[in-house]
């Protein structure tokens, strides 16, 4: 049997619809063309940064102050 693409499966499916549904689709698909192509994520390359030199204050994992959550008028 020859593999069916994606074209010709959606084909089956659609034609099996009945006309409202196939208008639902026929308005989503006019939808996806509209919208902006989504970007592609960037490959993740490992120990990209394991030279990379940081600081950390000391005082990193201290609690915030009132003033943080609150404001500087409480």
């Amino acid at each position: 049997m020859e593999q069916a693409t994606i074209e010709q499966a959606l084909l089956e499916q659609v034609r099996a619809l009945t006309p409202a549904q196939q208008q639902e689709v026929l308005d989503f698909a006019a939808f996806l063309r509209q919208k902006p192509p989504q970007p592609s994520p960037k490959a993740r390359t490992p120990g990209l940064h394991k030279d990379d030199s940081y600081w950390m204050a000391d005082d990193f994992d201290d609690p915030l102050p009132d003033e943080f959550w609150l404001g500087e008028d409480a």
